[in-house]
């Protein structure tokens, strides 16, 4: 007759089974998050340039002094505020602005829709607000 020991060493395949199933999950919950680097750069660059629209929008209504936004070569720039109280270079050097004309950005409540198309290396998204609500970011139209 045979003695069996109580504690078995290894793992039985129910166990295996679920150790494989949570590590194919993890697998495939990463690999959704990964993105491409030019469409996180993109957007990276609009969600920038959004939040400095709508900082820049709130300084004019403060200082009662009317804001004007434009891009140049290399990156952009606020007429109206002091020279150094925003950025006024893209976080990459390809990243383009296209628009036409100027953003008025105040010192008015209410202001017309305004949008600006920004670029990177092929991909672009349009931050743009309709004038009362802040700055979005959204796919830009072709």
């Amino acid at each position: 007759m045979r003695v069996r020991c109580a504690s078995a060493s290894g793992f039985t395949l129910l166990e295996l089974l679920v150790v494989v199933a949570l590590i194919a999950i993890a697998t495939a919950g990463v690999s959704f998050s990964i993105r491409d680097s030019n469409d996180a750069m993109v957007e990276r660059e609009s969600q920038r340039l959004a939040a400095l629209l709508d900082t820049a929008r709130a300084r004019s209504r403060t200082l009662g002094v009317p804001v004007y936004w434009r891009p140049v070569a290399g990156g952009f720039v606020f007429e109206g505020l002091p020279k150094d109280a925003l950025p006024s270079t893209w976080l990459n050097d390809t990243t383009v602005g296209r628009m036409t004309g100027v953003m008025v950005l105040g010192p008015e409540p209410i202001l017309a829709r305004q949008s600006v198309v920004v670029e990177l290396q092929g991909k672009a998204l349009r931050v743009a607000s309709d004038g009362v609500r802040p700055f979005l970011v959204e796919p830009a139209v072709q």
